[in-house]
């Protein structure tokens, strides 16, 4: 080599580049991505790698986080209910009167359905399979017994204020809340067919709501003495 010459510069050794995890980022979005596949295909039509595509994951990194699909979907059946359990909690009803917190209520199972089909489409779901996932839940008891709790509570103020009637099953009222609402939404379609209407008009939804009011606060209320 000429003297003077100038030496080859040595390439610098590439240094490896830590790739940051999330797991509960990548939990999530494969819980959310779940949640659609399954409300719009089912638990048997649905496809781990359609989830796993949208999740921006891989069919390996969900089993990774879930175990198998049908413990995806109880996961999926556990979260829907954790939403409803923590808006429903968010409503504060024990600063209300027993009536106004009954029609408040009612107003938000009803809304909350409205706006969240993809609860509607679940439970139809674990109904064709006959509650087979929810069984298996540990945190069952912890999803629906607040609600359970706030009928529980509204109906005994209610009757120590004298405003409603005895011999009341709480569980009945949570049974007609949800099923006045639930009914009307999951056969929406079949119902506008057959009555020829549209049940998902805005003054029908409005007069549905009103008439399932109507129906708890007959049940609820102590009858008018002459």
């Amino acid at each position: 080599m000429e003297r003077g010459a100038e030496l080859p510069k040595r390439a610098k050794p590439r240094v490896a580049t830590k790739i940051k995890r999330d797991p509960e980022r990548t939990r999530a979005r494969i819980l959310a991505a779940a949640t659609d596949e399954f409300t719009k295909h089912g638990l048997g039509g649905a496809r781990v790698d359609r989830i796993a595509k949208r999740a921006g994951t891989n069919e390996r990194m969900l089993y990774y986080y879930f175990v198998s699909k049908d413990a995806l979907f109880l996961t999926v059946l556990e979260s829907v209910y954790i939403r409803l359990a923590e808006a429903e909690k968010a409503l504060e009803l024990d600063h209300l009167e027993p009536v106004e917190a009954v029609i408040r209520l009612v107003e938000f199972i009803w809304n909350y359905y409205v706006e969240h089909p993809e609860f509607i489409s679940l439970i139809n779901t674990e109904n064709l399979h006959e509650a087979k996932y929810l069984k298996k839940s540990r945190k069952l008891a912890l999803l629906v017994s607040p609600v359970q709790n706030n009928i529980r509570q509204i109906v005994q103020r209610g009757q120590e204020s004298g405003v409603f009637r005895g011999g009341i099953d709480p569980a009945e009222v949570y049974i007609t809340l949800v099923a006045l609402n639930y009914y009307y939404l999951s056969n929406r379609f079949t119902l506008s067919t057959v009555l020829a209407r549209d049940l998902m008009s805005p003054v029908a939804r409005e007069n549905h709501l009103k008439h399932a009011t109507e129906v708890v606060m007959n049940y609820l209320l102590k009858p008018r003495t002459l």
